[in-house]
């Protein structure tokens, strides 16, 4: 596995601490070598939530911003999950991502490019992943985007 920590550094970026969960669930599930993470939100930097709606009150440039954020969540939660043991995760096997988008939003797929591209630029060959890009009425607590995953481990 490649080194996460400096890559992300290359990109001015940093891995979060795991979010808690906001509701009865668990924020991870390793089953089988597979890890799947619950949807993640997009909290930027400064610990805010990243609220909006495409088509609306934010751009595609804005969303996928939203999105990265939420793909280093998702990142935080794989590294709780495997308690720092990078060179578990074999691969990335899906994302799905939501976005908070008004009916005639047709670019979810662009927002989504924004996790899409962080997990790749991270992870290298193991980011490479099937995905689904899906556009939404809301998300919870208004946020703009909500980001899910699967990966494979190995033990």
């Amino acid at each position: 596995m490649t080194d996460i920590f400096a890559r992300l550094s290359e990109m001015g970026l940093a891995l979060p601490k795991a979010a808690a969960p906001a509701a009865n669930y668990v924020p991870y599930v390793l089953d089988r070598g597979t890890l799947y993470i619950s949807g993640q939100l997009p909290i930027g930097p400064d610990g805010a939530l990243i609220r909006g709606r495409l088509g609306d009150d934010m751009d595609v440039e804005a969303g996928a911003a939203a999105a990265r954020a939420c793909a280093l969540n998702i990142l935080a939660q794989v590294g709780a999950a495997l308690s720092g043991e990078w060179a578990c995760v074999a691969r990335c096997v899906k994302l799905g991502g939501f976005v908070a988008s008004t009916p005639d939003f047709t670019k979810q797929p662009l927002v989504v490019n924004g996790a899409s591209d962080l997990i790749a630029t991270v992870l290298g060959e193991a980011g490479k992943h099937a995905r689904a890009a899906v556009g939404v009425p809301a998300l919870p607590l208004g946020a703009a985007v909500e980001v899910e995953a699967v990966f494979a481990v190995r033990a």
